[in-house]
């Protein structure tokens, strides 16, 4: 199932990359999306965006708005931003 989802989203340009400060925080959000069903995957953080533990979590576009939520929830999270992966622009 998890192999599904990462080759689901490698094959899409539509996604947000979730960066946190740290790796803990940064695995949390991933175990935190994939209890509400939402296909995510590990990846490295990239340069660009730099200020990161170095890993991020990466998920479809269309699930932004959950996954806000989601870290609002979580006010303890070292959450850093979320970033578009066509520009890495934080959203």
């Amino acid at each position: 199932n998890i192999n599904r989802e990462i080759l689901c989203i490698e094959e899409t340009m539509n996604y947000c990359i979730a960066v946190f400060k740290s790796r803990s925080a940064t695995l949390a959000f991933a175990r935190l999306l994939r209890a509400h069903n939402i296909p995510c995957a590990i990846v490295n953080t990239p340069n660009r965006i730099g200020h990161a533990c170095g890993i991020s979590v990466k998920f479809l576009n269309e699930y932004m708005v959950k996954a806000r939520d989601l870290v609002n929830s979580r006010l303890n999270m070292s959450f850093s931003g979320f970033y578009s992966y066509n520009d890495y622009m934080k959203i």
